[in-house]
Order: structure tokens, then sequence, then C-alpha cells
């Protein structure tokens, strides 16, 4: 058995970089940035009013001044002209500042007479200018790789940008292997159950980029292996569920083989998650990465979240690094761990974080119900309520 960072790096030094698309900007949101943009304007364009009220000479701005308004400057409309001396600009938020004036009297603090306006005895300080370039400036750079978010697409279409470079999603098959398992909505026999696994499995792909195949369930026998993983040609990385331990009917790893899976490791010191292995395909068969989950749901999931994620990450040109770990105090105490890394299923609450009563690695509602794995050592001591522990939000 190898440790999990062991893992993980054996799993990054299988993984090859997606090469980049254009994409437009519309649907460049969760992608990752592969090229870095430059801005070739600045934002704002010119100064800009930022309130609502009348421009004016900030020399001239005292209490109980009077000015005479001249013209008007809105948003798409600037005001053209010039403001002499004693003249005030009527202007709105967003218009470009008249030649002439340098800051805005909000319009509370003015009382307007005809084409006449009287300054208020309290005058807000600022000057109320939006300055040019003050968000950002011509040649400003968004650096890539970057995992673009909705504020992320609001700036670049500020720079105008209209398309962007962005990594190639991964495609990944996953199969689900064995004779016990049937579709939901299918009726299963008196030995059968519900597969589970792939639902939450693509849905988790899915959200860090993927493009996703779920392909049908491959039964305990070579030959329905032989053609799911032929069925599989084309993606990036194989996902099988299940079949990967050491039982008489645990074939994917045998049949892998045959088909010329170069095997990097096999069984990680983790729980849950211990028979987990993984290879690289033969060109014969697409070269793709394979990942091979343990069949229980929990174990599958978890590994999911440790091991297929970063990955997933890596692929699109995101640092090849294990999960973020976030850090809580415990509400609950916890038992000393074993020899083995310990992902324990919990939930944070206002008090801190606490874990499950129950961590057998079947049992879906328990999951379902969490929103973070804690992290425990192996051989870690036991744990008493307000100590800081790690974990991963799930």
């Amino acid at each position: 058995m190898i440790t999990v960072s062991e893992a993980l790096s054996a799993l990054f030094s299988l993984t090859k970089t997606l090469p980049a698309e254009t994409v437009p900007l519309r649907a460049a949101a969760g992608r990752v940035l592969a090229e870095t943009v430059t801005a070739g304007r600045d934002q704002p364009p010119f100064d800009g009013s930022a309130m609502d009220g009348y421009a004016v000479n900030g020399s001239d701005a005292q209490p109980g001044a009077q000015f005479r308004v001249t013209g008007e400057s809105a948003a798409g409309h600037r005001f053209d002209g010039t403001a002499g001396p004693g003249e005030a600009i009527r202007i709105f938020t967003g218009a470009p500042m008249p030649k002439g004036t340098n800051r805005v009297v909000i319009q509370e603090d003015v009382r307007r007479d005809g084409n006449m306006i009287t300054l208020g005895d309290r005058l807000d300080r600022g000057d109320n200018v939006r300055p040019a370039g003050a968000d950002f400036r011509r040649g400003d750079k968004m650096q890539a790789p970057r995992l673009l978010s909705p504020s992320d697409l609001a700036l670049l279409a500020s720079m105008n940008i209209a398309q962007v470079r962005v990594a190639r999603r991964p495609e990944v098959a996953l199969i689900a292997t064995g004779d016990e398992l049937v579709l939901p909505g299918e009726t299963p026999g008196p030995d059968q159950i519900i597969a589970s696994n792939t639902f939450a499995l693509e849905a988790l792909f899915r959200s860090l980029g993927a493009r996703t195949r779920m392909l049908p369930i491959a039964r305990d026998t070579r030959a329905s292996l032989r053609a799911a993983f032929t069925m599989a040609q084309g993606a990036d990385l194989v996902i099988t569920i299940g079949g990967a331990s050491v039982g008489d009917h645990d074939l994917v790893g045998t049949v892998a083989e045959e088909l010329g899976v170069q095997r990097s490791f096999y069984k990680v010191a983790m729980r849950p998650g211990k028979p987990l292995m993984a290879g690289q395909m033969s060109a014969e068969t697409g070269s793709a990465m394979m990942i091979g989950l343990p069949g229980n749901p929990v174990s599958a999931i978890v590994c999911g979240h440790v091991f297929v994620a970063p990955v997933l990450r890596a692929m699109q040109g995101l640092p090849a690094c294990a999960a973020k770990l976030y850090a809580a105090a415990l509400s609950q105490p916890l038992a000393a761990n074993g020899p083995r890394e310990h992902y324990l299923r919990g939930r944070i609450t206002p008090e801190g974080i606490f874990a499950a009563d129950r961590q057998d690695s079947s049992l879906l509602s328990v999951l379902s119900d969490a929103d973070a794995l804690i992290l425990r050592a192996p051989n870690a001591p036991a744990a008493v309520a307000g100590e800081t522990v790690h974990y991963i939000p799930i």
C-alpha cells in the first residue's frame, strides 16, 4: 500500500494537460483560462460621475455658493462644452465629467430654482468622481491558468474581450461494474441493488468542468469488461467503479492488464477507499488515464473528491495539488485513529465541526447529510472538543 500523498503524486505523473480551444465569452464560465488576456482599454475610459448631482469646479464649491446650470451630462451622452466660472452641469451617475469640472455635488446638497442652484450648508466631502482607469488600465492582465468565475466574465467583458482560450474539457468515461447492479427505475432482482455511485461521480466531474459518458454497467465477465473498455475509447480519463478488489469476481485489474494497461499502483492506506488503482491504457485502447475506484458507494465518492477532482483540475492546467484543506474546531471529541489516513463524514455547524456517529462506507444517507470530510492522520491521537482539525468541503 502507498500513502494518499504518494498516490496523488503517481496520479499527477500520469496526468496530461489538455490542449486549449477558443470559446465565446458566454461559454467560458467554469472553464480554465489557458492563455493570459490583456486589456486593450482603460476602465472607466473617462473621469465619470459616481453620483447624481451637479458637476462644478471644486475650488468654487463652498456652502451657500450659487451656480448657473448650463447643460446636462448623462451616461452615454456627454456634455461637449466647457463649464466656466460660476457654471454647473447637471450630471448623472456614470456620465463623463465635463471640461472645467472636477467635483460632483450630490443633488441632496443642492437647492434648485429654475437654472440656478444654491449649495447647502453642509457639503459631502468627497469629489464623487471615478477617475479614468480606476478599475484597470490598458495592458493590465488576467493571468492564466485561472478558473473563470461569473465575476471574471464581467471583468473580461469590460476589457472588450469577446472570446477566450480555455483548456478543453476533459472527457471522462464512467464504467460501473458488477452483476448485482441495475439502473434507477429498473426492477432489481432479489440479490441486486441500484447503481448509485456513477450518478454522484458524474455530477461531481461535471461540476469540475468535465464532459462525461456513463457507459452501460459492465457485468462480472471478461467479455463484458472488455466491451466496456472498448466503448470508453476516446476518453481522456476512464473511471471504473467496483471490481478492483481481490475477490474471485473482481476482474477489473486483470482485464485492464490483459488490454495493455500499465498499472501505476494498487491500494492506498486510507479509509474509506483502500482498493484504489490507477494506470495508463495502451495506445490500442486509446491511451487514456485510468482510475479504478472502490465499489462501496461512500468509498467511491470520497475517492472522487480526494483523487479524481485534483486530476481533473490538473488536466485543465490548474496546479497539480491535493484538494484544499480548511480548518475548524471540533464541537465533539474524536477517538484515536488507526494506521490509515481516515476521511470521516462530518457536518459544519456554528458551534464547530463534528463527525457522524456511523462511518460505514456503504451508508449513503450519512454521506448525504455530510458537508465535510474530516481528515485524520494515521495514528492520530484522540482529539477533544475545541481542537482544530482539517477538512475538505463536499
